[in-house]
């Protein structure tokens, strides 16, 4: 099973912690958030972890070189010369990522989701995507009808897609957790280059491909990208230690 860590983020939102570390490797309850997320991957059955690198990337490669976790290949995804966003960076990384279904990962999320359960459930359906999802305050929500992806919309700016194929009836918000399942059929449907985030190829493709959700607690997770977040991320774990790996 494989896994795609995006791990190339600024960090703005953290600085000036990021003046000197890449976020991914920002340590929550004394240990990276990227080795929170690899170690979440590893139980739930991943052994191959691609991680895409941008900001001080030379430090993600070296903390890469150092881990050893019995069958688990690691490979980096060099996105040092332009950053490519979540789409871009998955493109990028298409030629490692061959083969079924593989999870993609924020490096700065938390969460106690079951990936098992949410892999078993994505093939069972065999969609396009499953995306994590959970009922929480948020700007940005995507719509769902019965299950698949109908649209978006931002609170704060009054923006909205919807897909065709759905009308406004009885759409439920739900906001993306920066977890997905995804079939590497999206890597020949795609015609973005450049960078370009995933969730808009995701919104266009909805329309004519199957994108699920997959709903978890909203209370076990966090995403560590301001301060403010990682100090509830922080809280989170010392709450409930052992419940995020």
């Amino acid at each position: 099973m494989k896994a795609m860590i995006f791990a190339a983020g600024l960090g703005t939102r953290l600085k000036p912690l990021t003046d000197q570390l890449p976020k991914a490797l920002i340590p929550v309850s004394g240990k990276p958030m990227l080795q929170w997320v690899i170690e979440k991957l590893i139980k739930a059955g991943v052994d191959i972890c691609v991680i895409n690198v941008h900001h001080h990337a030379s430090q993600i490669k070296d903390f890469i070189s150092k881990l050893s976790y019995p069958g688990v290949q690691f490979h980096i995804s060099d996105e040092s010369q332009q950053l490519m966003d979540t789409g871009g960076g998955l493109v990028k990384a298409a030629s490692l990522l061959e083969g079924g279904p593989f999870f993609v990962y924020n490096a700065d999320v938390l969460c106690d989701i079951d990936l098992k359960a949410m892999l078993e459930m994505h093939r069972k359906h065999r969609p396009l995507a499953t995306l994590a999802v959970s009922e929480r305050p948020s700007t940005r929500q995507f719509l769902w009808h019965e299950g698949l992806l109908a649209g978006w919309e931002n609170s704060s700016t009054g923006e909205t897609v919807r897909c065709s194929g759905f009308d406004d009836k009885d759409l439920k918000k739900l906001a993306f957790s920066g977890i997905h399942v995804l079939e590497p059929l999206f890597f020949s449907l795609v015609r973005d280059e450049g960078p370009f985030p995933v969730t808009e190829a995701y919104l266009k493709l909805a329309s004519s491909y199957a994108i699920r959700c997959f709903e978890h607690d909203s209370r076990y997770w966090a995403d560590a990208g301001t301060p403010e977040k990682l100090e509830k991320a922080e809280a989170l774990l010392a709450s409930y230690p052992g419940k995020f790996v």
